[in-house]
């Protein structure tokens, strides 16, 4: 269908109804959602139908399964909705006297330190206000295709994003080992003693992540086996607060990371030289016909803040 009739006959409710049967699955619960009639949702539903000139869900008892024309059309409304709750925020923050606003992602072995100089500049110099989400590289490159972010700060390796895709390397960074402040002393008295290190206690992200594949390289290099983590997490709050209680843990972390946490008090640095870098931190948005000022501003704000770097 030309793009012309379907812009003008597709409503805010059509999106809305695309979305709701995708999650729920039944014209019964999405207009339950919606606050409407299953007549009036089955109206809508007919009313999409006509504006794309073919069915978008196969009907199987009172379950809906969307055809092949009907994923696209749930994506597309996904991320069209997506696109005009940005919008509003946008225009919330232009009323509140701000110039934008811009939703980040965020690793969370990203230094909280670096980002919070980012997202102060990008208020005080360019009056742009942010929203910051921190998760892992794969759930944030989803949020990205999915519009429920405008860029992210992450690793490319495991966003697994297209070309559509606008990827700028910032920096890297060297893993390094924390634990207990007892520990750490007593472990950066002597060499790696890597089968040792693997029969000690461990908290390590997913063996999936970027980090996790470095810990299993670590240890297959040096012919032993990878230890089993007690816990498996990216929360830096759970990994500090368990560091701080048992002396027999150990974990790690990118080193700007590492760092933070030791100011606190609460782990200790080992100093090993592991041979390893991560695989660098990126920034990545989508390619846009015209750059939206807000990502061009942080972008700039970053290449500075790397610029000052050890």
């Amino acid at each position: 269908m030309p793009a012309a009739p379907l812009l003008s006959r597709l409503k805010h409710r059509h999106l809305l109804l695309l979305t709701d049967l995708a999650e729920l699955g039944t014209l019964t619960r999405a207009a339950a959602r919606a606050g409407v009639s299953q007549p009036a949702a089955t109206k809508t539903l007919a009313e999409l139908e006509t504006i794309f000139g073919a069915p978008l869900f196969v009907r199987g008892g009172a379950r809906l399964t969307p055809t092949d024309l009907g994923r696209q059309a749930i994506v597309r409304a996904h991320q069209m909705l997506r696109d005009l709750e940005n919008w509003q925020r946008e225009m919330e923050a232009s009323r509140a006297g701000l110039r934008g606003h811009l939703h980040i992602g965020a690793v969370p072995y990203v230094s909280g330190d670096f980002l919070a100089q980012a997202l102060a500049t990008l208020h005080r110099e360019h009056g742009v206000a942010s929203t910051l989400t921190r998760a892992t590289s794969d759930q944030l490159g989803r949020a990205l295709a999915n519009h429920d972010i405008d860029c992210l700060i992450g690793r490319a390796s495991a966003a697994a994003l297209g070309p559509e895709y606008q990827h700028e390397p910032l920096f890297t960074q060297k893993p390094t080992l924390i634990a207990h402040p007892r520990l750490a002393r007593r472990l950066a008295q002597r060499l790696p003693d890597w089968g040792e290190l693997s029969r000690m206690n461990w908290i390590l992200p997913s063996p999936a992540t970027p980090t996790g594949m470095i810990v299993a390289e670590l240890f297959a290099q040096a012919q032993v086996a990878a230890p089993v983590p007690i816990v498996e997490t990216y929360s830096l709050d759970i990994i500090a607060g368990m560091l701080r209680d048992d002396a027999t843990l150990l974990s790690i972390l990118p080193e700007s990371v590492a760092r933070d946490m030791a100011r606190r008090g609460d782990i200790g640095l080992v100093d090993w030289d592991l041979g390893w870098m991560l695989p660098p931190v990126t920034l990545i948005r989508r390619r846009r016909d015209t750059p939206q000022p807000a990502e061009e501003q942080l972008a700039q704000i970053l290449r500075a803040l790397c610029a000052t770097m050890p």
